[in-house]
């Protein structure tokens, strides 16, 4: 029986996440379709496991004792507490998935983490996560496929004078700009995000950025630029605002080398979006 709750309890948890739209603050929703029909193999091994217990229903309360805790006089000593302590570890996901409300990454992330650009890293494990500035996928794809694609998406966002990150295309044309920044210089950029002070920054600059997800929460990492008002500013951490400019570069000291900036012309407050998350697309 407890077989049985625990895995009606995950159904009903991954079916409570589709239907709220909470299940996009844990992975990309290109492959939320993986997730849903969780619910559907969950529920079917949850109904199996109700008829085995109806089928062995009648046990005496002693039979159903060694099933919980796995002990009778011959074995409580070393098995009973190893198959609680499981069904607790078991468990405690699924209350707090219940039960807890969803806490979204912040600056507090962006803070005890750290940010940098993925060449200046020291660590060389391609499949490490790390929180970075600038979106890098040239993991997940073959060398010359990586360059082919990152080339035509250049050609795509940079035709036009004016470029809107949105949703949809704030990773890859993101990816774009940091990759050929000369492409896109005194170009017009829009883009949301929530407000970053980095270090040696002025007084009228601040970071603006986007918690973007390649596949799940796991790879999340930290994207946006600089943004540089032409008055000084005193927004806090984590305000989201809206800002328009032209784009530009700067030499910031923390990096040592040149990044993107956009020199804003326009901006103003906006409420954080309910789904905060920028998600990569194929």
């Amino acid at each position: 029986m407890i077989r049985f709750l625990i895995l009606f309890g995950f159904a009903y948890l991954f079916l409570h996440l589709h239907l709220t739209g909470d299940i996009s603050k844990y992975i990309n929703m290109r492959y939320g379709y993986l997730s849903f029909s969780m619910i559907f193999v969950i529920g079917v091994m949850a109904v199996y496991q109700l008829v085995q217990w109806n089928r062995e229903g009648s046990k005496s309360q002693e039979n159903v004792e060694k099933e919980m805790f796995g002990h009778d006089h011959a074995h409580e000593n070393n098995t009973w507490w190893k198959k609680l302590i499981t069904y607790a570890l078991v468990v405690f996901p699924l209350i707090t998935g219940l039960f807890l409300p969803i806490a979204t990454l912040d600056s507090s992330i962006v803070r005890a983490k750290g940010f940098h650009f993925a060449e200046i890293d020291n660590d060389k494990d391609q499949y490490a996560n790390h929180q970075i500035l600038k979106p890098d996928t040239s993991q997940y794809y073959e060398s010359s496929t990586y360059k082919k694609m990152l080339k035509s998406d250049m050609e795509k966002y940079s035709k036009s004078d004016n470029l809107y990150l949105d949703d949809d295309n704030f990773l890859r044309a993101l990816e774009a700009v940091y990759n050929y920044p000369g492409n896109f210089t005194n170009k017009n950029i829009s883009m949301m995000g929530f407000v970053y002070h980095g270090d040696s920054l002025e007084k009228n600059q601040l970071f603006l950025f986007r918690f973007g997800i390649i596949h799940c929460l796991a790879d999340a990492g930290v994207f946006g630029m600089m943004v540089q008002f032409p008055q000084n500013v005193d927004y806090k951490d984590d305000t989201w605002i809206r800002a328009e400019g032209k784009l530009s570069e700067t030499y910031y000291q923390p990096f040592k080398q040149t990044i993107p900036v956009l020199k804003v012309t326009k901006w103003h407050e906006i409420s954080k979006p309910k789904s905060p998350y920028a998600y990569r697309k194929y």
